[in-house]
């Protein structure tokens, strides 16, 4: 279906306007929470699994292999503000492997932009909905369970180090905006 693809160009609508800094920026995300306010990361599920559909596609995976995947909530002020959904293919095996392995509290992002061998693809976007098999994870996640939002917005991205590649999905709550607002209002840094 198209409405499920991810898409390598983001047009500014009214429904992604607020969030289109925080998609668009291709720095790390672990640093950009830090700068406004107390980051935390919570380990979800870590371990063999099948990936999506498009996630296998995306990687050149054939149907039903299973890759490493790992998935965390971020926090910012002990609000959970971001989900990320890792996955590195099984094969071929590499240091990738093992760092994703022992990382256990810390942030993939503070691995991935402080080693100079980790090479950054281009990003692709999508507004997720109930029809994303990434979106009830996503909410259950970001603590959504009162109040379930129609849809949430997400970035995609791919590194590669080395001959392995990691595909790692980022769905952001509308709740990170506010950080955003208070820095405005404060004059903290606050990013473009």
């Amino acid at each position: 279906m198209p409405e499920q693809r991810w898409r390598s160009s983001l047009l500014r609508t009214v429904d992604n306007v607020a969030f289109l800094p925080w998609l668009r920026d291709r720095a790390s995300l672990t640093a950009r929470i830090q700068a406004r306010g107390r980051f935390a990361l919570r380990v979800l599920r870590q371990g063999l699994a099948r990936p999506t559909a498009d996630e296998a596609l995306a990687l050149g995976l054939m149907g039903g292999e299973k890759a490493w995947i790992r998935e965390v909530a971020l926090s910012c002020d002990d609000q959970r503000v971001v989900f990320a959904h890792t996955v590195l293919p099984c094969r071929p095996r590499g240091p990738l492997t093992l760092w994703l392995a022992r990382l256990g509290s810390r942030s993939l992002g503070a691995l991935l932009f402080a080693h100079a061998g980790f090479r950054r693809g281009p990003m692709t976007f999508h507004r997720i909905d109930r029809r994303h098999a990434l979106f009830t994870p996503a909410v259950a996640a970001l603590q959504h369970a009162d109040q379930v939002p129609r849809m949430l917005w997400a970035r995609r991205s791919q590194f590669g180090f080395g001959s392995q590649s990691v595909l790692v999905s980022e769905v952001f709550s509308p709740r990170l905006l506010q950080f955003d607002e208070y820095n405005d209002r404060s004059g903290g840094t606050s990013h473009p």
